[in-house]
Order: structure tokens, then C-alpha cells, then sequence
């Protein structure tokens, strides 16, 4: 079962905010034991993320971190770091978000955990890499995708540069990290060996540009805002309709001519300025106004109905609530119950990958900031009477 996969790892997550607990969520989800190392007092950042919240937690922190424990442990003290390190002797993974050099400073670098355990798996995420000018600085989602260029080339043309919806750089940096770890521990497997892996918020948002900058060394040309185009494919785009809009995709002219079909003008396929994709993108303008001048004829509805019996790839274009009301998204089940204090029906979206048809639970609700210190650490080998003493002294909450 997906649940379990990871089952008996340890994963020290020394990470806040998005990148860094997607990473240890997904390893979470698949088994791991992932104990969350937080801020006595205030915890990870996305902890007060609120408006909006669900039983008095930040929706952002319960979509992020859940399938963990939390430890209250002060790392800007030595016994605080000294405590983690000894976590980590024990531990298979350590995933961290510091600023480059931060870990190394408080003794939890990777030369000095290996020291005390070569099968460590040792994973650091950062805002723009560990190496060039810019590294030291800290770094952002939105900053990123300004950065990378990405804004340059999202939203219409004319408009000022818009930022994607979504935490697109954050989550994929999450994503890349656990990808990093897993193939680490398959490495270690046959090796023995731990291995230090990194991934930043910078190189997934180089990533995310692969298309654009292969067009651009090709061209010479700055790509450019297309709203919902794209600059190899017409159609590729959204267009209205009676009451509202419709996306249809044409990858080739095979597409391109069921298209035509769906909207009752096959004709419009032999129309030479539409004859083959590079005619179609050469008038892409008229193309557009051609096709719009059908689709608008027509309820959204009606659409895709006749768009999809023609074989045509195209899609209503919904909002959430649409889209998590639509019987696709409530039949592939990845809306999975999540029930938190003070809200008993709680849902979150789970991992996007199933194994043999079936889907992994959800795992645990995130837990309350420093609900596990006390037990994590007698785990530890650490006593009552340290641990009394420890938090007199505001190192562990």
C-alpha cells in the first residue's frame, strides 16, 4: 500500500512555509515517520496564515504539513542543535530550508551529521542555489516567478505581468526535493551509504521555462504574453460561448479537422490559411475570430458535448467549486477526508498517483505546534528531569 511504502524511515523535517513541507508531507503520506522541527512559541510561519483558517488553524498550514509530528526545539541554541544532531543519528532522512551556510553554522551541516551517520540522507532546499552571488538571499514563490520569467510570459498581452494562481515554483521545488530523497534512498540501498541532495526554488523555476528558452535559443525571439495560447498550437486556447468559455486543443491537423466537425463546418479544415499548424499559427488571428464566431453560437455545455463526440480534445473551464463538484474529479478520488478539531468533515487533496487503482489515505491531520516534543525526545533517551530542565530553559516548547 502507498500508505506504507516508507514504513519504519525517520525524517527530520527542518523546513516551513510550502516547499519544504510538501516535500516531508509527501514523504509523510507514502509512510515515513516525519517529526516536524518548529519555533517554540510560533511554530512554522504558515501557522499564521489566517484569514483563512479551519478550527482555528491556517488552511495553508493543515494543506501542507499533515502526516507529521511536532517538536518545539530552539535552534538558534547550542543544546537545541545539539539536540536535533542527536535526532539525527537515528534518523534515515534530514530535509532542511535554511539559507545556505545556516545549517553548517549550528553544527547540522552535512559534514557533520554524516559524521555521526553515514546513512543519512541529507536533503537542503534553498531560494536561489547554493552557489553563485546570489545564494545567501532568501527567496519567495512569486519572487521567483519574476525571476525566472515566468511572469513575462503569463497573462494577455498588453496587460501588466501577471503571476500564476497557484504556488507553482514552491510546490515543484517540494516535489523535485522528495524525488531527490527517494532516489537517494534507492542509492543508499545498494550502497550503503547516505548522499547530500538539494534543490532550490531557482532551478525548478528554470525548469518550468524549458519550452519557452528552447523557442527563444532557437528564435532569437522573447516570447511573448498569450493569455490562454500557445505559441507552437492553434488552436490551443480558450474561446467564448453563449454563456461562457471553452478550451479547445488542437495538437496536429488530425485534431485540428475533428475540431471543425464538432462545430459543424468540416469545411473549415480546407480553408488554406488553416491547412496545417504552421498556416493555423500564421493566422492565428483569424483562426480565432473564425472559430469564436461557432462557439459563441452555443451554450458551453453544448460545446463540449459535440466537441467531445467528435473525438475533439477541449474543456469547460471551471472554478473550484466546479471543478471539485464535476464527477471526474469525484470519481479518480483524490479529495480525501481529513477531519481537524472543531471540523469533523475537513477534506484536503491527497497524493496525485495511485498503485494498483487504489489511492493512499490522507494520513493523520497536522499536528499541534509541539504535541509530540515530550514523547519524540524520551524516545531520544532523553529523561523526564532533562526534559524538565531543557524547557526552563526555553529550548524545547
Amino acid at each position: 500500500m502507498l500508505e506504507s511504502i516508507l514504513s519504519g524511515l525517520r525524517v527530520i523535517d527542518l523546513t516551513q512555509n510550502v516547499a519544504g513541507p510538501f516535500c516531508t508531507q509527501i514523504l509523510g503520506d507514502l509512510g515515513a515517520d516525519v517529526i516536524k522541527i518548529e519555533r517554540p512559541g510560533s511554530g512554522d510561519d504558515a501557522r499564521q496564515w489566517k484569514p483563512p483558517e479551519i478550527g482555528g488553524v491556517s488552511t495553508g498550514f493543515l494543506a501542507l504539513n499533515r502526516s507529521k509530528k511536532s517538536v518545539c526545539i530552539d535552534l538558534d541554541t547550542r543544546a537545541g542543535q545539539q539536540l536535533v544532531a542527536r535526532l539525527a543519528r537515528t534518523a534515515d532522512v534530514l530535509v532542511h530550508s535554511l539559507k545556505p551556510g545556516s545549517a553548517e553554522s549550528r553544527g547540522l551541516g552535512w559534514d557533520a551529521l554524516v559524521g555521526l551517520n553515514p546513512r543519512l540522507v541529507y536533503c537542503a532546499i534553498s531560494a536561489f542555489g547554493e552557489v553563485g552571488p546570489m545564494s545567501p538571499l532568501p527567496g519567495y514563490d512569486p519572487l521567483m516567478q519574476a525571476f525566472t520569467g515566468i511572469m513575462s510570459v503569463s497573462g494577455h498581452e498588453g496587460d501588466e505581468p501577471a503571476r500564476v494562481g497557484v504556488s507553482l515554483i514552491d510546490m515543484g521545488t517540494g516535489m523535485w526535493a522528495a524525488m531527490a530523497v527517494l532516489a537517494a534512498l534507492l542509492g543508499r540501498a545498494s550502497s550503503g551509504k547516505g548522499m547530500r541532495v538539494q534543490a532550490s526554488l531557482l532551478e525548478t523555476g528554470l525548469s518550468w521555462m524549458t519550452v519557452p528558452v528552447a523557442n527563444y535559443l532557437a528564435t532569437a525571439r522573447l516570447p511573448r504574453k498569450m493569455g490562454s495560447a500557445m505559441a507552437m498550437m492553434a488552436p490551443y486556447e480558450l474561446f467564448d460561448t453563449a454563456d461562457g468559455k471553452v478550451f479547445i486543443a488542437a495538437a496536429n491537423d488530425r485534431l485540428f479537422a475533428r475540431i471543425c466537425v464538432g462545430l459543424g463546418d468540416p469545411g473549415l479544415a480546407q480553408d488554406e490559411r488553416f491547412g496545417n499548424m504552421a498556416a493555423r499559427i500564421g493566422h492565428r488571428e483569424a483562426l480565432h475570430a473564425e472559430l469564436e464566431a461557432r462557439t459563441r453560437l452555443r451554450s458551453t455545455a453544448d460545446c463540449v458535448t459535440a466537441l467531445r463526440a467528435a473525438g475533439a480534445p477541449c474543456s469547460e473551464m471551471h472554478d473550484v467549486a466546479q471543478m471539485l463538484a464535476h464527477e471526474q474529479v469525484q470519481a479518480i478520488g483524490m479529495l480525501g477526508d481529513l477531519p481537524v478539531p472543531g471540523a469533523p468533515q475537513h477534506k484536503t487533496m491527497g497524493l496525485p498517483f495511485s498503485s494498483q487503482g487504489r489511492r493512499g489515505r490522507t494520513g493523520l491531520p497536522p499536528p499541534a505546534l509541539g504535541a509530540d516534543t515530550e514523547s519524540v525526545l524520551l524516545a531520544a533517551g532523553l529523561s523526564v528531569g532533562e526534559l524538565t530542565e531543557l524547557r526552563g530553559q526555553s529550548v524545547i516548547g
